[in-house]
């Protein structure tokens, strides 16, 4: 006798914008080179500002299984911004598809400030 049985039933895993926005900030934060998210915020206080104000620097926009990132960070001075803008972008990528299963569209980074001093 065979008891394997077969299920035969839809799921749909539905990804919420905010939980995609967070990936994409913490993978860029985790660049080295970066030293905030679009404002004053570093890695060290997010714990203490919470998320929210770190998600005022991401937008997303999800299409089906798509996804177009947009990302402002502040940079250390001294570093290359065309080479700091891609190493973003591949960053963001590959942590938003591995993780979520959705395919990046653009990975988008504005560079909104330079950091004199390194605060990480």
């Amino acid at each position: 006798m065979d008891n394997e049985k077969t299920l035969d039933c839809e799921s749909t895993v539905k990804i919420a914008g905010d939980v995609v926005g967070k990936i994409a900030a913490i993978a860029a934060l985790e660049v080295e080179g970066v030293s905030a998210m679009g404002g004053n915020i570093t890695s060290e206080l997010l714990s203490k500002v919470g998320m929210k104000n770190l998600m005022k620097n991401v937008k997303v926009e999800i299409l089906g299984s798509k996804v177009n990132i947009g990302v402002a960070v502040t940079v250390d001075y001294g570093v290359s911004l065309p080479g700091i803008s891609g190493a973003v972008q591949q960053k963001v990528k590959q942590a938003v598809e591995s993780m979520t299963g959705l395919t990046v569209n653009t990975v988008t980074v504005k560079i909104s400030g330079i950091s004199l001093t390194k605060e990480k």
